[in-house]
């Protein structure tokens, strides 16, 4: 992928559970995938879209990033490391030209939303449009959809 000037890190899995009985290994897979293969892999790709002339990375979060229910602890601790990862890395890479979003979404309609009722979930098609149009723009991050805006409007009066 030496021509790559938008990396794409959506890779995600919630196996952990809560954080005090959960399996640690389920834990740690939870964290490596979500936190450390994202650091990874953009680490891998940085140079690849700076020698391109810059681009974008955009980093598929959620709305457990933000907001952390006892059952999903482990899922939430890695995608809340996964958003100061983005944070931290649209510091860095900016002068690099490249810029970094964050996409938070609550349910859509992928594997690991299976059991999750038709009506609760978001077309991925409708995010990935929303996603690509804010990564144009260079905008810092995205609220995929109406449950992911109204969590981070309460942020602030928790």
């Amino acid at each position: 992928a030496a021509d790559a000037t938008l990396l794409i890190n959506n890779a995600g899995v919630s196996v952990g559970g809560p954080v005090l009985d959960a399996d640690l290994d389920g834990i740690r897979l939870d964290m490596e995938t979500n936190y450390f293969g994202t650091l990874l892999v953009t680490r891998a790709f940085a140079p690849v879209i700076e020698g391109n002339g810059g681009g974008a990375v955009l980093n598929v979060l959620s709305v457990l990033s933000w907001l952390h229910p006892g059952g999903y602890g482990s899922y939430s601790a890695a995608k809340a490391a996964a958003w100061a990862l983005t944070n931290a890395s649209r510091e860095l890479l900016a002068p690099r030209g490249i810029t970094v979003t964050g996409l938070h979404v609550a349910y859509m309609d992928t594997d690991m939303a299976a059991a999750v009722p038709a009506e609760q979930k978001t077309d991925p098609a409708v995010v990935a449009a929303l996603a690509l149009d804010a990564v144009a723009r260079g905008d810092a991050e995205i609220l995929g959809d109406d449950v992911t805006r109204a969590v981070k409007a309460q942020l602030s009066t928790r």
